[in-house]
């Protein structure tokens, strides 16, 4: 029945969209207009119901009022209205996640269902009251461990959602007030991007009306993490979240470049913001000599002390640079008609020479000389050069740390760079900003009275807003355009909720310029400060969130380890306690029943074969799972060609290689990321760059959801020493291929 309503709205939305799309742009500016509107949202519809086709119904609840609720990923009517079933952000749904023996919330049966397609494969129950069932029901009795099932389901190299086996603990967080800032600190494995995630479907269903104006951003490492998570909130139905790294959210800056740790820390210090704003007023120039202006025959001069009291008015403006440069203009075109007036009124008052003043290459000179249009590109590098720093910087920094700051010209922008370059644009804003703003004041004038009669003429008075219809559906082209498609075009964009996970990484001027992005503070920030791989980073969470958001957050736990199995995790947590003798790992819910292995290569043997013998037998013991290998830097170029040279297309790196049955990843990119296998190769290696070394360690040793090998030519550091020798299980033959023993 439930497929059956899914296929019959899936052909009505269709069949709308049809319509809609066959009426073509003739007709009036509000037929387009409503045309356009209405083509969305059945375009967005229908993309929902094609998302949630996948496991539509996942649970069901036997209360003791005697109802059946089915619970899904979306809420579902027959045609009379009444319910077939209730999406899982619903109250009537919340007893599903957070029912127990010992507080039912007047449940008797919970039913976990498994499917693949529209087929039952399993069904799991949890009873709290034996006593309410009829002797039917208890016929149906099943188990399989829904959780467990889904914890030992072979990686698809993408995240899924965890809709349908979210657990207590998770669910508080998936529902907490969106008030101020929630952090959820959770280690490795406790699924805390995924509950993030669906907190952020959660708000949507929600507080729908306020966010559905301003969106929701998902701040990532890494174009790989964005990758991995891409899927899950299309399948829970949402399709208008922005998901983006932070230095996607500055459009036509690409990071390339890399530099020293010494000169990202430096760049991460809240100096900078100080560093930049000085940078933007040292431009703002008065020349030591007078300037001159011709206005038809007379030549009028401007004094230093003219330039300065007009540079003092655009100032007081409190306007971005580029904003007020047309102010400084305005007070030196006064200036200059002024001093006109007193020697020829009557030219003072002609409109023609006033333009043709403003027109003039000299007037210009005067206006670029003293307040220049300035791009955040140009602000920045010419920043870092000595003189740039020098002026800028005097002040602020040593002579040392001004020339670790001096950039090649035309040098790549580094990843530290961006929040720099952010800053400069929250300072300069757009330098056509004064032309756009004109033109779309004009634009918006004219959308919204279309928009009004278009609202009218369709019936929906009080249910669309038509200063958003104005802004959706104008002549500017972003006709059509979703929310989070206008979003990533503009640095000025303010999210109604912003989610950022790793957010342990952020240096302070990262914070700045998430925070410039969500000004509301309505944000979930996701992390584990016990994997904290950068110096710039946050230790304790009070350290930062007390600056951003001071009396505004809160602190969610996550303490359950539903990915990395108690053998695994066993290794990784004597890492963590070399790292910081405090922490506590987080507990694993269950046995591989397979030891993490080490794999030594002796003197004369060939690494590269060891390494395509343990990946065989990790391979053969996963089947269709996804195995990735790990390495540091100095050893990931050989690693890459070793198994590439074996197994070809089956192995993929970065991003791409989420989709490969063998992905070869650097430690960095495999934050946040589970696979069903992993192979370290040479994590001593690491542990030459002290506690971050370890911290490393420990995130790569809690990737595997499996299986565990470690391949090495050193001796192995004493915080391995629970690894199993695995030479014992794996031989490598004198042929072209592997000889797996035993796996």
């Amino acid at each position: 029945m439930l497929y059956a309503r899914l296929d019959e709205l899936r052909e009505q939305t269709r069949a709308r969209l049809k319509e809609m799309l066959g009426r073509g742009a003739s007709g009036t500016h509000q037929n387009r207009s409503e045309r356009d509107l209405f083509a969305v949202m059945y375009q967005e519809r229908l993309s929902q119901l094609d998302a949630v086709e996948p496991g539509l119904c996942f649970g069901r609840l036997d209360t003791t009022a005697r109802e059946r609720l089915y619970i899904g990923r979306i809420g579902l009517t027959d045609e009379r209205h009444d319910s077939l079933l209730v999406d899982w952000r619903a109250p009537a749904a919340e007893p599903f996640y957070r029912a127990t023996p010992a507080e039912s919330l007047g449940v008797v049966r919970r039913r976990h269902l498994r499917t693949r397609g529209r087929q039952v494969l399993d069904v799991e129950d949890d009873v709290f009251d034996v006593e309410e069932l009829t002797d039917a029901d208890r016929e149906t009795l099943g188990g399989g461990g829904a959780l467990l099932a889904a914890l030992t389901e072979s990686r698809t190299g993408r995240m899924r959602d965890i809709v349908a086996t979210i657990q207590a603990e998770q669910d508080r967080v998936i529902r907490a007030d969106s008030a101020g800032v929630l952090v959820v600190q959770g280690g490795p494995g406790t699924g805390k991007t995924a509950v993030a995630l669906h907190r952020a479907a959660y708000l949507l269903y929600t507080k729908r009306e306020r966010l559905a104006r301003n969106g929701v951003l998902v701040v990532g490492p890494g174009s790989t993490f964005l990758r991995y998570i891409e899927q899950v909130l299309p399948s829970l139905g949402e399709t208008g979240v922005l998901l983006s790294t932070l230095h996607g959210l500055l459009p036509g800056i690409n990071v390339g470049g890399t530099e020293s740790l010494d000169v990202a820390r430096l760049k991460a210090d809240l100096r900078m913001a100080k560093l930049v704003a000085a940078a933007v007023v040292a431009r703002q120039r008065v020349p030591s000599q007078p300037m001159t202006v011709e206005v038809e025959d007379l030549e009028i001069v401007l004094d230093p002390a003219d330039l300065a009291a007009a540079r003092s008015r655009a100032r007081r403006s409190r306007r971005r640079h580029n904003r007020s440069r047309y102010l400084f203009a305005k007070h030196v075109l006064r200036t200059v008609m002024g001093r006109v007036a007193e020697r020829d009124p009557e030219l003072a008052n002609d409109r023609t020479v006033v333009r043709a003043v403003m027109q003039s290459e000299e007037f210009r000179a005067v206006v670029d000389a003293c307040w220049p249009r300035l791009t955040v590109t140009e602000l920045i590098s010419g920043l870092f050069t000595p003189a740039g720093l020098a002026e800028a910087g005097r002040d602020l920094l040593s002579r040392h740390e001004r020339q670790l700051l001096v950039r090649e010209r035309g040098a790549p922008w580094t990843a530290a760079d961006v929040p720099l370059l952010d800053e400069a644009w929250a300072l300069l804003g757009d330098p056509e900003e004064v032309l756009r703003a004109a033109a779309e004041r004009r634009r918006l004038r004219l959308e919204k009275i279309y928009a009004q009669e278009a609202i009218a003429a369709s019936g929906y008075q009080g249910q669309v807003d038509p200063d958003a219809l104005a802004e959706r559906f104008g002549a500017s082209g972003a006709g059509g355009a979703t929310i989070a498609e206008r979003a990533a075009g503009d640095p000025d964009w303010e999210f109604g909720h912003l989610i950022v996970d790793e957010a342990q990484e952020l240096s302070p001027m990262a914070w700045r310029m998430l925070v410039r992005r969500c000004p509301i503070r309505s944000m979930t920030v996701v992390g584990d400060v016990d994997q904290l791989a950068s110096p710039w980073g946050t230790r304790r969470w009070a350290e930062t969130l007390d600056a951003v958001a001071p009396d505004r957050w809160d602190l969610r736990e996550l303490t359950v380890n539903y990915r990395t199995p108690a053998e695994i995790m066993a290794v990784a947590a004597d890492v963590l306690a070399a790292a910081d003798p405090q922490a506590v790992p987080p507990s694993s819910v269950r046995d591989a029943g397979v030891p993490p292995r080490s794999h030594r290569v002796w003197p004369g043997e060939d690494r590269s074969e060891i390494l395509l013998t343990v990946v065989e037998a990790a391979r053969a013991s996963i089947g269709d799972g996804r195995l990735a290998v790990l390495t540091a830097a100095a050893d990931y170029e050989s690693v890459r060609i070793a198994l590439t040279d074996r197994y070809g297309a089956d192995v993929g790196v970065g991003a791409a290689g989420l989709d490969a049955a063998i992905a070869v990843l650097e430690i960095g990119d495999a934050k946040g990321l589970e696979f069903d296998a992993v192979v370290l190769v040479e994590p001593g290696g690491w542990l030459t760059e002290g506690e971050r070394g370890l911290r490393d360690l420990y995130v790569a040793l809690t990737r595997a959801t499996q299986r565990l090998d470690v391949v090495h030519v050193q001796p192995l550091p004493g915080v391995l020493s629970r690894l199993v020798d695995g030479r014992a299980d794996t031989k490598v033959s004198s042929g072209s291929a592997p000889l797996v023993e035993s796996a």
